[in-house]
């Protein structure tokens, strides 16, 4: 039965972000909120949660996940930028967009396109995602709480505890946080390409 943690959207409570923190440093799962809708997340290298994620979203092996990250600074830790690509995105973070980039050597292998040894960064306009990322000093790896056969994703803590109450671990509920994912932004390929439009302006990159 998964935990239920009722997290304040503008104050989050320092003693609620620690539990939820530790659990994820043990091995959670956890459904959380973002500036764009919820995600499932885990510790990076939490391989049951990476594995619970592909079972929830029936994903196969060219998924995207994504690194849910604090700042730049430790973004840039995961991904290869030059410099057009950095001033990019850094001009677009924090917000709702996902960006697919060459991966480092600090990803782990399992995370990655096969084919293109790629992976997805995000840095969250949140402040409850950015409680638990700042507590939690790493990235979340995330994938959205959208589920098979469905074309928008849950958006009330109450429901995700209830139909996911046997597969996840916690909910974090902040309150209604949408229902439109991230738009991706492609730049492995060295030209951008809008993967997704999403609650990100794609304005900037068209």
């Amino acid at each position: 039965m998964a935990k239920y943690f009722d997290v304040h959207p503008d104050n989050p409570q320092p003693r609620t972000i620690g539990t939820v923190v530790d659990d994820i440093r043990s091995g959670a799962l956890v459904a959380y909120p973002t500036d764009s809708c919820f995600a499932l997340g885990c510790r990076l290298g939490n391989r049951d949660g990476i594995a619970r994620i592909r079972s929830i979203r029936n994903l196969d092996e060219r998924h995207h996940f994504t690194l849910v990250c604090r700042n730049f600074a430790q973004l840039s830790r995961f991904v290869r930028l030059d410099n057009d690509v950095f001033r990019a995105i850094r001009a677009a973070t924090p917000g709702s967009y996902t960006f697919i980039l060459p991966a480092t050597k600090e990803v782990p292998r399992q995370l990655l396109h096969p084919k293109k040894k790629t992976v997805g960064v995000r840095i969250p306009d949140h402040v409850v995602t950015q409680a638990l990322l700042t507590e939690l000093d790493e990235p979340l790896l995330s994938s959205t709480l959208l589920l098979p056969g469905e074309e928008e994703p849950m958006t009330q803590g109450w429901e995700i505890k209830e139909r996911l109450d046997h597969v996840v671990d916690a909910v974090v509920d902040s309150g209604d946080c949408g229902t439109e994912p991230t738009t991706v932004v492609d730049f492995s390929g060295g030209e951008v390409e809008i993967v997704r439009r999403g609650a990100g302006d794609t304005a900037r990159f068209d």
